[in-house]
């Protein structure tokens, strides 16, 4: 009886256990600038229990290209980076990438949350 249970009683934990919220914090324009540098910040909130947060890596991706990010000052679940710009480009798509360990039996396993792309408008 217990083994044809035990699926059902799995399945809330597959559904509800991995919802990641991403916010970005970023505006969706800025002024082109001279080190065509632009900041981008985004806050994850999960009510995956599993999660080690002191182990997450927060990246954003520009097509196929990784930049990190650094944990935001006084903030435990806020992350910032830079996104370069090239000169000509008004429009960039983004989306973030976390990387972490998580709890499971016997030794963490790494996973990772990828957000929805965003948009990026340089104004001239």
């Amino acid at each position: 009886m217990l083994k044809k249970a035990l699926p059902l009683l799995i399945l809330p934990l597959l559904l509800g256990g991995c919802a990641a919220t991403f916010t970005n914090l970023t505006p969706r324009q800025q002024v082109r600038n001279t080190d065509n540098l632009y900041p981008v910040e985004v806050a994850l909130s999960s009510r995956q229990e599993t999660m080690r947060w002191d182990t997450i890596q927060a990246q954003v991706v520009v097509g196929n290209q990784l930049y990190p990010m650094r944990l935001t000052a006084l903030m435990t679940n806020r992350w910032e980076g830079q996104v370069p710009v090239p000169p000509g480009v008004k429009t960039v798509h983004y989306h973030y990438k976390f990387d972490y360990l998580e709890n499971s039996f016997g030794s963490p396993k790494k996973a990772s949350s990828t957000s929805p792309e965003f948009n990026l408008r340089i104004m001239e």
